[in-house]
């Protein structure tokens, strides 16, 4: 599937139809008002209370000698896990913490002047998954694709260049980080720089397209009945969450339950997106997730969304297919993916699925669950 279309272009074609300037002040919010009382998908299980369950998403210390074989045992398994001795500094996490809490901290009025357009990318608002749902979530946003010298201006006109140098020293640490995990993962199935037509020499992604997502998650007068991100799968080869001292991300996991990941200094959540998935064949499962709110705590993440350069053709990887093992899905970019899945949302992987050959044995869909061809 050649394209030309650029990946900024890709997100302007579903833009976001709720209006900005309508967001509501969470601060002086004392009832939860019905355009934000959630409605949970019928084909999901009700939401969860994050102190209910007591599974627990695995971790992995990444100083191991078997850190490979836990990364990919984690992939495979769950579609996400948490990391230690990830190389990040810990003071690098608490200065994008602070940075974002000094964001969410300005008055409704000044975080306005740097809002996202409706059909724009960076700058502050809801999120793009909005408008699938048709209740609204307990959050604000700020997305950074490209530079954010423009908006930074607006939050802080006096030492702005201090954030901006910033957003880059977090952007590189984290290429670094998620180039170290791909590798780990797609190692363990036999995988090298050579089989990835768009790796550069030496397993290198130059090129490759990265989004940051500065999230705030306010206290909410009624959590049991709001959301603060509806259920959905990343568009990313990999995802990686930093949550500050609150929990509230959940995991989707086998019997259609929710797992919260426990929120934990330093740990930085990996998950896996639609692209890895449709790279392995779906060996490495997009994993279902969502975020709940607190009535006590206010909560923030930073996530990094690291992707292929816009024009890579990603695609199941040769070596992992065979007679008993044909390819799932066609090739395409991930421009081309994030127009379908403006369309189709979490059913996306569904739709572009090839029809399957009959091959008479167990075969995995793209829900995780076992089908007979």
């Amino acid at each position: 599937m050649a394209t030309t279309t650029k990946l900024t272009d890709a997100f302007k074609s579903h833009p976001v139809h709720v209006p900005v300037h309508k967001n509501l002040d969470f601060d002086s919010s004392q009832e939860l008002p019905d355009s934000y009382a959630w409605v949970q998908p019928a084909n999901l299980p009700l939401i969860a209370d994050p102190d209910s369950n007591s599974d627990t998403v695995p971790l992995v210390d990444l100083s191991l000698p078997n850190a490979a074989h836990l990364v990919a045992t984690a992939c495979s398994t769950w579609g996400a896990f948490q990391v230690i001795n990830h190389g990040i500094p810990s003071s690098l996490l608490d200065r994008i913490d602070s940075a974002a809490n000094s964001l969410f901290s300005l008055p409704p009025d000044k975080k306005l002047k740097a809002a996202r357009s409706p059909d724009g990318v960076t700058g502050y608002g809801i999120l793009h998954i909005s408008s699938f749902f048709p209740k609204r979530m307990w959050s604000e946003g700020f997305t950074i694709a490209g530079s954010p010298l423009d908006h930074f201006r607006q939050f802080w006109p006096n030492d702005y260049t201090k954030y901006c140098d910033m957003i880059e020293e977090y952007e590189r640490e984290m290429k670094s980080l998620c180039k170290r995990l791909i590798w780990l993962a797609l190692g363990e199935l036999g995988i090298t720089w050579e089989d990835v037509k768009w790796a550069d020499l030496n397993g290198d992604f130059q090129g490759n397209h990265s989004v940051v997502q500065l999230n705030s998650y306010p206290v909410c007068p009624n959590p049991d009945r709001a959301m603060g991100l509806g259920v959905h799968s990343d568009t990313s080869l990999l995802t990686v969450v930093y949550q500050n001292n609150t929990k509230g991300l959940q995991v989707l996991r086998e019997g259609n339950r929710w797992v919260t990941v426990e929120a934990v200094p330093d740990r930085l959540v990996v998950q896996v997106g639609d692209l890895l998935h449709i790279m392995t064949n779906g060996l490495y499962p997009a994993v279902l997730h969502q975020a709940v709110v607190n009535r006590t705590r206010k909560r923030q993440s930073v996530v990094y969304v690291f992707g292929p350069p816009e024009s890579a053709e990603i695609s199941p990887l040769k070596k992992l297919l065979g007679p008993t093992q044909p390819p799932l899905y066609p090739a395409i970019t991930w421009s081309e993916y994030l127009g379908t899945k403006a369309k189709h949302f979490n059913d996306t992987l569904s739709f572009i699925r090839l029809p399957a050959p009959f091959i008479g044995q167990s075969d995995v869909n793209d829900n995780n669950s076992v089908i007979v061809e």
